[in-house]
């Protein structure tokens, strides 16, 4: 298939383009992205972890550092985003770097070993590209990115290289019935794709097994936002960078004339005197397990000794 035809393709020049407009807004616009955040921390209290290094993947304007460093006071905090303006709104929110923060950075990257620091660090890059040495975080915690990367098995696979053994992965993202209000209202307009397609949490599953990850749990919810008409979500998921970058949708104007039937279609949703926007929420974790091979493609068996009674 044509990449461009791709549903679930998007294009992520405009995907950063997207986060980086939104960057000023996306705060008092992320009451889905707060509360998604919340549901997850509540998760980490029934998992036995002592993080000593944590990564926020897609941290955007680094929000959750403060939960994190709540939960764990003694880790060290980095975040990254593939948005500047997202990295810089993150840094303005957290304390002043100090010489022990940025050790930080070097020990990740391989240089040498420091004691970890809990102020946070910021580093814009991608997650299928993570610029950090392997093994050298012990939770990587992500919340609402995975449905931006084009190829989320490529991104699990780098989370898999960058903790260390035993270490956790903790993430949400968005399956097929998000916005579905949204999408049917669209399609009785015209074929383009207007909204994003989502991919299965059972297919996420199959991602995390594939990337080498153990003991996967997987959960989904729905959550519905509502709003007072079409506009106010449309400019709600603007302020968020939450545009149609669909690599298959239409480049010109929707047009007036569309539009106006697709918010006519939308308002048969109305319910109560609001309109509801539901969003799939999926919930994962895994850990990485002891490595069975080495790196030259060997077996590794491991041999320990029984306790003496």
């Amino acid at each position: 298939m044509n990449n461009d035809l791709d549903p679930l393709r998007l294009d992520q020049a405009s995907v950063r383009r997207a986060f980086e407009r939104a960057a000023a807004t996306f705060d008092a616009a992320s009451v889905l992205h707060r509360e998604v955040s919340a549901r997850m921390a509540e998760r980490l209290g029934i998992v036995r972890l002592a993080p000593t290094s944590i990564l926020d993947a897609g941290c955007g304007t680094g929000e959750a550092l403060g939960e994190l460093h709540a939960r764990y006071p003694g880790a060290g905090l980095l975040g990254i985003d593939f948005a500047f303006r997202m990295i810089s709104a993150a840094r303005a929110r957290a304390p002043a770097r100090s010489e022990h923060a940025r050790s930080l950075l070097a020990r990740l990257a391989g240089s040498y070993r420091d004691p970890p620091i809990a102020r946070p660090q910021f580093v814009c890059g991608d997650l299928i590209r993570l610029p950090f040495r392997a093994g050298s975080v012990d939770l990587v915690w992500s919340n609402l990115v995975l449905q931006w990367v084009n190829d989320p098995a490529e991104a699990f696979a780098e989370f898999h290289r960058v903790l260390a053994t035993g270490g956790l992965l903790s993430f949400t993202t968005l399956g097929p019935d998000t916005l579905r209000e949204l999408r049917s209202a669209f399609a009785s307009v015209d074929p383009a794709v207007h909204v994003h397609r989502f991919i299965d949490m059972h297919d996420v599953g199959d991602m995390l097994v594939h990337a080498g990850f153990a003991d996967p749990v997987m959960d989904v919810e729905t959550l519905t936002l509502t709003y007072a008409d079409g506009q106010s979500l449309m400019r709600e998921l603007k302020a968020l960078g939450a545009s149609n970058s669909a690599a298959a949708r239409r480049r010109g104007l929707t047009g007036t004339r569309r539009w106006a039937a697709a918010l006519t279609a939308l308002d048969r949703f109305r319910s109560g005197g609001r309109l509801p926007a539901s969003f799939e929420v999926v919930y994962g974790h895994a850990w990485k397990p002891e490595p069975r091979r080495a790196a030259d493609g060997r077996d590794i068996v491991h041999f320990r000794r029984p306790a003496r009674r």
